[in-house]
């Protein structure tokens, strides 16, 4: 069968393998990495054994940098400091099949990042399991990992969702949320209003939706409902596309209060008679505060019918601007320090 070059079916023709070159592309760059920090493990296990065996004071980094450099003149990647995280890296995954399944998915040097800030095994494989599945380059790795959004995980957060949603729907639900949300990127003092932050966590759209996590679709701020004639208006409406449905945000620039929650039952009530279409799940609300006390977050959440969670926002802190962002972490300086440990131990 014969295509007509001059109609649409070569387009599609042509669309069909511009894709599957682009597949096979991926393929191919996700297999070289793959391979790439897998022979990186095994050099940093082989370095590990040696100086097991001969002791760290055999210099085996600094001779094998040498050599490594002169045996493969057009390689990058064999200098001191990345053999040293090539042990590190094998010291951090003894086993090979992590390494395969997991680290060997995500680029080097988004390995080395992890290796410097993260000590816990488990929060690093967290992060390595979301870089691998929201794409993560390396900048969002960091500011990622700077935001604490580890420690930031919505399940403990105070919700109704176990009462108000079915399962996993409850679940997943939960996942999405964050206590507290960081704003630091906003230019706002701590005595900000409500309209100022709205104002402000509008104009710089693309952080808050990168704060709120995957799957946030802005729909409007200040989006307008009207209920028995009179009008209602939300701060910020969302519609989550991997829980399929709309999310409400109430912006407190205060404690928490009883009444918020009221507020929002209402407001999440209206949204699921007026906007909620038959394919959406049920609406969730979020009320965003300054501050909050626990139990009357509880009481406030026990007879609620609607899905509702509550949690916190935090501003900037109290470092001038003109250093944020310049000085190392803690856990950068401990890595620091245990580089120059190693390097003094090996030139002994």
């Amino acid at each position: 069968m014969s295509i007509d070059l001059t109609s649409g079916d070569y387009d599609s023709f042509l669309q069909g393998l511009k894709e599957r070159i682009r597949n096979a592309q991926t393929r191919a760059a996700l297999s070289v990495n793959r391979e790439l920090v897998l022979l990186y493990w095994q050099i940093g296990r082989e370095i590990l054994m040696r100086q097991r065996e001969l002791g760290r004071g055999a210099k085996v980094v600094p001779k094998l940098a040498k050599d490594l450099k002169i045996a493969f003149p057009e390689m990058k990647g064999f200098s001191r400091t990345n053999l040293l995280y090539m042990r590190s890296f094998a010291e951090a995954y003894p086993d090979e099949e992590i390494v395969q399944q997991a680290a060997g998915l995500i680029p080097w040097f988004h390995n080395c990042t992890l290796l410097d800030k993260v000590k816990d095994p488990e929060e690093r494989l967290w992060y390595i399991q979301q870089t691998i599945e929201h794409g993560w380059s390396r900048n969002v790795l960091i500011q990622r990992l700077e935001s604490g959004i580890y420690q930031r995980q919505g399940m403990n957060v105070l919700t109704s969702f176990s009462q108000t949603l079915p399962q996993p729907q409850s679940n997943l639900a939960q996942q999405i949320l964050r206590d507290p949300y960081n704003f630091d990127f906003l230019n706002l003092g701590q005595d900000a209003q409500e309209r100022e932050l709205e104002a402000a966590l509008i104009q710089h759209i693309r952080e808050f939706l990168l704060e709120m996590g995957v799957g946030f679709a802005f729909i409007g701020s200040q989006y307008p409902l009207q209920v028995s004639g009179k009008d209602y208006r939300i701060d910020l409406l969302f519609y989550h596309f991997r829980l399929h449905c709309f999310v409400v945000v109430d912006l407190k620039t205060v404690e928490f209060e009883p009444e918020f929650s009221g507020k929002m039952n209402f407001y999440v009530s209206a949204v699921d008679d007026l906007l909620r279409g038959p394919i959406d799940n049920p609406t969730i609300g979020i009320i965003l505060c300054k501050t909050q006390d626990h139990t009357v977050v509880e009481y406030a959440l026990r007879d609620v019918n609607k899905p509702i969670g509550i949690s916190t926002f935090q501003l900037k802190n109290a470092l001038p601007e003109s250093l944020k962002g310049s000085l190392p972490t803690i856990a950068e300086l401990e890595s620091q320090l245990n580089i120059l440990a190693i390097d003094r131990e090996e030139e002994e």
